[in-house]
């Protein structure tokens, strides 16, 4: 791993916006209509539970990331098996994340550009942030983190003195009862974005005191939790329920509706800037946190050589991965959650999670019996 070592309020930072990233830019809990953000909550709820999974993983193995203790739960095969499995599960979810970027923009703005040179452009970007190393991009986003609160702020304002939000889009609550609700928190909301902390667990061992784990990644849930459902009551109290569900991308078509004294308009630039930004962190730390595994995995004494030939191979995937923008979200949402989200983030872990408190629990009272002595001989 690299020596780095970053604070408690980078690494907030770093979740806030890792969870925001994609999360704006679809519509997040659409299947729940009008009842969306209720959906984004429970998901909220439910990840933090999952992260705790993480978390005592992490107390048990400080120093190490992911890949490193899945060989001392598993044993050195089936634990390396893991590790290239989760490896590649990252790449994997950098490329459906760089498709939805580039997507947006060929679809919206560069019409006459092809996918694979907007997505180029993205991709030596964080090859370069990458080289120059995490400490850095933790700094990164600190400086975008308040760019980012200060252009909500802005559009939560133009979007009120517009007029556009009507409340009783939000109405009646609960329409079709609580099944739709907790279905999509079942394949949705609970395993994207809240879920994909999971890559977190390649970077915890950066902080610098682990003590602040907790704070630090829970409270960055919490904020992006709680943005990204007022995010999906003001899309649903603006487009209403119907054209919420029918808009690929729900907060481009409301920002495109706010019409302010006659000449504030087409603000689309706004989102297109937050794109970028969301972007670049979500892309990155699921890229790094690859380069990293592998580097570990390999025994690699620089990360740095696996930096281009995986970001090559996340380019060439993304272009490759569907035919289409609906191919593409029709395989996100049958295919990935029930696949590749539920094992690689709930299942693999808790039960890594069992074996690990079996495998350290004799240790603990080992660690009381040789401080009892010392007790006594004080006293």
């Amino acid at each position: 791993m690299e020596n780095a070592k970053i604070k408690a309020s980078q690494m907030f930072v770093l979740v806030v916006l890792f969870e925001m990233g994609s999360s704006l830019l679809v519509g997040l809990g659409a299947s729940a209509r009008q009842d969306a953000w209720i959906s984004i909550l429970l998901g909220l709820a439910g990840g933090i539970l999952i992260f705790f999974v993480y978390y005592r993983l992490f107390i048990y193995y400080q120093e190490l990331p992911l890949t490193g203790y899945l060989e001392k739960i598993m044993g050195k095969w089936i634990g390396r098996i893991l590790a290239l499995l989760y490896i590649v599960y990252f790449i994997y979810i950098a490329t459906r994340v760089l498709r939805d970027f580039g997507e947006l923009l060929t679809t919206t703005i560069y019409t006459a550009t092809p996918l694979v040179v907007i997505n180029s452009l993205m991709i030596l970007t964080i090859i370069y942030g990458i080289h120059k190393g995490f400490e850095v991009i933790a700094r990164i986003g600190e400086l975008y983190f308040a760019l980012i609160y200060i252009m909500a702020i802005i559009g939560m304002i133009l979007v009120t003195g517009s007029g556009l939000i009507h409340f009783e889009n939000l109405r009646p609550m609960l329409e079709n009862g609580f099944k739709p609700v907790l279905r999509t928190f079942i394949k949705e909301t609970l395993v994207f974005p809240f879920g994909e902390m999971i890559v977190f667990t390649m970077l915890l061992p950066y902080l610098n005191n682990p003590k602040k784990v907790k704070i630090a990644c829970i409270g960055g849930m919490s904020l992006a939790g709680i943005n990204i459902a007022i995010t999906a009551l003001v899309n649903v109290a603006v487009l209403g329920p119907d054209l919420f569900v029918r808009s690929n991308f729900p907060l481009l078509t409301t920002i495109g509706k706010i019409q302010l004294a006659n000449f504030i308009e087409r603000l689309d630039v706004f989102f297109m800037l937050y794109l970028v930004i969301g972007g670049f962190f979500k892309i990155t730390i699921y890229y790094y946190a690859a380069v990293i595994g592998a580097a570990d995995l390999f025994k690699f004494k620089s990360h740095q050589k696996l930096n281009f030939p995986i970001g090559f191979l996340i380019l060439l995937s993304s272009v490759m991965i569907a035919s289409n923008f609906a191919e593409h979200i029709e395989e996100g949402i049958n295919v990935v959650t029930i696949y590749l989200h539920w094992p690689f983030q709930i299942i693999i872990p808790l039960f890594l999670l069992v074996i690990a408190f079996f495998r350290n629990r004799k240790k603990q009272p080992k660690q009381q019996s040789t401080q009892q002595p010392n007790q006594q001989s004080s006293q």
